[in-house]
């Protein structure tokens, strides 16, 4: 029977539940509305209330180091079972549409597996208190929030332009933004629910948002490349429903909170769940051998690009494992997995992005590797890698939805994705080109958040003595210094005057970009005001007494210059300087056409110049280093599993 007894407040447990009802409502209007207008008035009012609610729950709650509601619910529990019914029903369909054998097995036994364990061992591992937040949750909701909402906006300017790109094809957008409102919805389950039921289902309704999302287009590569991230997550659902069984039937719990209670009471109960829960999250998270399925949804329109790799889906999986982190600074296996898939996926996938010149690509080697840094640091456990993970997450979050956006916008108005093809961005694009600089500049180059947090990472490893890891850490962060300073350079490049190009980009996608870059910013000046509102509280409720890091006095230093270099970036951004003599190129030789590039070479022969990056694609090409990620990550994955198994079996009879 529903019940609920609020201890605490009721306008809280008010506001979780606006936050996950708003996003439904509106997704149910837009798959309905078909009227340009009126489908662009509930994006902009959704996506104001939503980040609103956010931002004030965020704020009011600041410091919170943990609050559980008295909340259980039959409807709830009745509305999941339907919801895995109409997930595994609905994959099973597509995957007898276009005979994919593979998918239509695993969400057979997905679907399966749920339905006989909600039907007997849910109801016996009653869930009294089924909602919470703390410092960390609250941290997720201000990202869903903020920037899941912005790419929405952005989406309504991009949406226009992707539609008239594919004239006399059948309008989905009413579909496209139900389902980006949908993703927000599972998302904001994942992080508030302490009832592990719960937080399957919305983690199964963003592997279903996901492979919707990255097949919107219908081609054949969209299908393909949806199928594989299908198939991978719904092994990693798997893995998590196999934690459920366990969970349920060994330990009587389903309860979040008890789960990690008892398992640092007794670390060898827990050791075959963990290794499935982190199983479950290296999928989600996009960790080698399973990092394809994220290169695959590079083919969905670039908003899709945008959320899956900052706001949802790959931040659940962190999430899942940052929340996981107290057991594997007790559970070594698991903390072993962990660690070694993390840092092998942040080296090798740092080394691949060297050998891309598609942005989107570049981005998406980024994220993975990224991704693999915040899981090794939840592999370690310890606060200090802690703090190090969760600002990786902010950071990486607010600066790859800029990235992903920037690069979208690009594309539709100099007709390529192309690093190669942005020589002169900064000035056929100025303000772009300087939105997407700010972005390059936040994820590499101190003071920006990202370093510093790669420097919290390195002081965390390094007391934690995880050698293996500091080595991972060393070349991937060269690998990764590489790649984007190539890109900088590449943007910031100047000549003659260049026609102008982003006259006609659309007001949505401008309120989006300067709302991402204004929020790197922002963070980055107030990340000593996060770390001992938001970080350390979090910390505290989880480890007790501890300290960032790295001191405050360094971290309001690099505030400091943070606000400085966006004043430099941005300064003067709309002014054009007065009698500017303008000058031929000069190409240091005898000059054919200079607005060509063309000159006369050494042998007498006409030579266009041209200024092109190292790719280095036969040392960092995909089909040198991919393979030994894979092979490397799949054994640790198998042997995990093993000694876990056999761990288990040992302590249980």
């Amino acid at each position: 029977m529903f019940t609920l007894h609020i201890v605490q407040g009721v306008d809280r447990v008010v506001h979780i539940g606006f936050l996950v009802c708003l996003p439904l409502v509106a997704a149910v209007l837009l798959s309905l509305v078909r009227a340009n207008k009126a489908r662009n008035a509930i994006v902009y009012v959704s996506a104001a209330l939503i980040a609103a609610d956010s931002l004030w729950l965020c704020f009011s709650q600041m410091g919170t180091q943990g609050v559980y509601f008295t909340f259980s619910s039959s409807a709830v529990d009745a509305v999941c079972t339907l919801a895995s019914i109409a997930i595994g029903a609905c994959i099973i369909a597509y995957a007898v549409r276009y005979k994919n054998v593979w998918a239509g097995i695993l969400a057979v036994v997905q679907l399966v597996g749920s339905l006989v364990f909600d039907f007997t061992l849910a109801h016996a591992a009653y869930v009294e208190q089924g909602l919470y937040f703390d410092s960390l949750s609250l941290i997720m909701a201000f990202i869903i929030g903020i920037i899941g909402t912005g790419i929405c906006v952005y989406a309504i300017g991009y949406m226009e332009d992707f539609q008239k790109e594919h004239e006399g094809e059948k309008d989905r957008r009413p579909t496209f933004f139900a389902i980006m409102f949908l993703f927000l919805s599972a998302m904001y389950v994942i992080v508030f629910s302490n009832n592990m039921v719960w937080a399957f289902t919305g983690w199964e309704v963003t592997t279903l948002c996901s492979f919707l999302l990255i097949g919107y287009t219908k081609t054949d590569e969209a299908i393909r490349n949806a199928f594989r991230q299908i198939i991978m997550n719904i092994a990693g659902g798997l893995g998590f429903l196999a934690a459920l069984y366990f969970s349920a039937g060994v330990m009587g719990t389903l309860d979040f909170s008890q789960f990690l209670q008892m398992g640092m009471i007794a670390p060898a109960l827990v050791v075959l769940p963990v290794t499935c829960l982190t199983f479950a999250g290296l999928t989600k998270a996009a960790q080698m051998p399973f990092h394809t399925w994220l290169l695959g949804a590079m083919v969905a329109p670039t908003p899709t690009s945008a959320l899956l790799h900052s706001s949802t889906m790959v931040k659940a999986g962190v999430f899942l494992l940052i929340k996981l982190a107290p057991l594997y600074a007790l559970s070594v296996i698991p903390s072993m997995l962990a660690i070694l898939v993390g840092g092998i996926t942040f080296c090798l996938a740092s080394f691949m992005a060297i050998s891309q010149s598609n942005a989107k690509r570049v981005l998406a080697y980024s994220t993975i590797a990224n991704l693999g840094l915040i899981v090794s640091c939840a592999g370690v456990g310890t606060p200090e890698a802690v703090w190090a993970a969760i600002f990786l997450v902010i950071f990486h979050a607010v600066a790859k939805s800029l990235l992903f956006l920037c690069v979208g916008t690009a594309e539709h108005h100099i007709g390529s994705r192309n690093i190669e093809d942005m020589d002169l961005l900064f000035e056929r694009m100025p303000k772009l080109a300087r939105l997407m600089m700010l972005g390059i500049m936040t994820m590499f180059i101190a003071p920006f958040g990202m370093l510093v947090s790669k420097w919290a990472t390195l002081v965390s490893i390094i007391d934690a003595q995880q050698v293996a890891l500091i080595v991972l850490l060393a070349f991937g962060s060269a690998a990764t210094f590489m790649f984007w300073a190539k890109w900088l350079g590449k943007l910031s490049g100047i000549a003659a005057e260049q026609e102008d190009v982003e006259l006609t980009v659309h007001k949505s996608e401008w309120i989006a970009l300067y709302a991402m870059a204004g929020l790197i910013v922002v963070l980055c000046a107030l990340l000593p005001v996060v770390s001992d509102c938001s970080v350390l509280p979090y910390l505290q409720s989880v480890y007790g007494s501890v300290g960032a890091p790295i001191g405050n006095d360094l971290l309001w230093l690099m505030s400091v210059l943070v606000v400085v270099v966006a004043i430099v970036l941005f300064a003067g951004l709309n002014r054009q300087p007065k009698d500017v003599r303008k000058a031929s190129v000069y190409m240091s030789g005898v000059s054919v056409n200079s607005e060509a590039r063309t000159f006369i070479n050494s042998m007498s022969g006409e030579t266009e110049a041209t200024s092109r990056n190292m790719y280095l694609e036969n040392i960092f090409g995909e089909k040198t280093i991919k393979p030994i990620g894979e092979i490397a990550c799949t054994l640790l994955i198998i042997a995990a599993f093993a000694v876990s198994l056999s761990l288990s079996i040992s302590v249980l009879f």
